[in-house]
């Protein structure tokens, strides 16, 4: 039997995958730049509230109806994602930004061992503990990471869980107009708290350039490639290629942070990139991205 030949539009998404996961880190990178400024919880409110704004224009989420038992699904999406979005700026503030990715993906690669029950998922469960257990500050390192930027990291990480799960529920039901719903329930909770830390600062005409960029990168660019890309490639496909994202975070850390980490956070982050990429190889889903 003659192998079958990839087709060269294949490529194509997966490109379109690789420039979103681009776009997420370096959306970080600028909106860690504006956190002497206006702080993290204040990032976040303009990151929620500009992309919240322009998704709703974009997708005019009014017209459709809920019911009372998809609107209560829709609100709890709405809620994880603003506290994902905060709890992950808030880590980005006090530990390096691909240790902070690569124990915020613990939330998702939890989510997927739980809906499985081979044995195959118990050596990913302990190869990602290693790799948690090496980033924790535990003593084990000289270069000690923060406890609360750990901790914010991992309730980053609980919040994804709860996203996916609650965003596939709301999304069956709504497609798209539930990521506009989403935004706009995830900004009416954080944006007053962004506002109560930064003040009149947030509405600074000169930070708004840099504040538009943040949510283009993190938020509307790379979703709209997402949305291209899981309709375009297998899920198993989708959930390994998206495995490197911490390793990108590190990197894009190192290129533009200065953020160098040692050999045991290096190897700390690739066991639980290998972790999520060997669950999304033997598992038939992946799950959707905090975007």
């Amino acid at each position: 039997m003659r192998p079958r030949l990839i087709e060269p539009l294949a490529v194509l998404p997966i490109a379109a995958l690789g420039l979103a996961m681009i776009s997420f880190q370096l959306g970080a990178v600028l909106a860690k730049q504006l956190f002497p400024v206006v702080g993290a919880a204040g990032v976040t409110a303009l990151r929620l509230g500009l992309s919240s704004l322009a998704l709703t224009a974009a997708w005019r989420p009014w017209r459709i109806r809920p019911s009372k038992r998809a609107a209560r699904t829709i609100v709890i999406y709405g809620m994880s994602m603003g506290w994902m979005n905060l709890f992950f700026y808030l880590s980005l503030n006090r530990i390096p930004l691909g240790i902070a990715v690569a124990l915020e993906f613990t939330g998702p690669l939890a989510v997927a061992i739980a809906t499985s029950r081979r044995a195959i998922d118990f050596a990913w469960i302990v190869m990602a503990a290693m790799g948690l257990v090496a980033l924790l500050p535990l003593g084990f390192e000289s270069k000690a990471l923060d406890p609360r930027g750990v901790g914010f990291a991992l309730a980053a990480g609980l919040c994804w869980a709860f996203y996916i799960v609650f965003g596939q529920r709301a999304g069956n039901a709504h497609g798209a107009q539930t990521t506009a719903l989403g935004l706009l329930v995830a900004a009416i909770v954080i944006v007053p708290i962004g506002v109560g830390q930064a003040g009149s600062a947030l509405f600074s005409p000169a930070i708004l350039p840099a504040a538009i960029a943040v949510a283009f990168l993190s938020s509307a660019l790379p979703y709209t490639l997402e949305m291209y890309t899981l309709t375009r490639l297998p899920a198993r496909t989708y959930g390994v290629l998206m495995s490197g994202s911490p390793a990108l975070a590190a990197l894009a850390g190192l290129i533009f942070l200065g953020e160098a980490l040692s050999l045991v956070q290096w190897a700390a982050v690739a066991s639980i990139m290998l972790a999520s990429a060997g669950s999304a190889a033997t598992s038939g889903r992946a799950p959707p991205l905090p975007d």
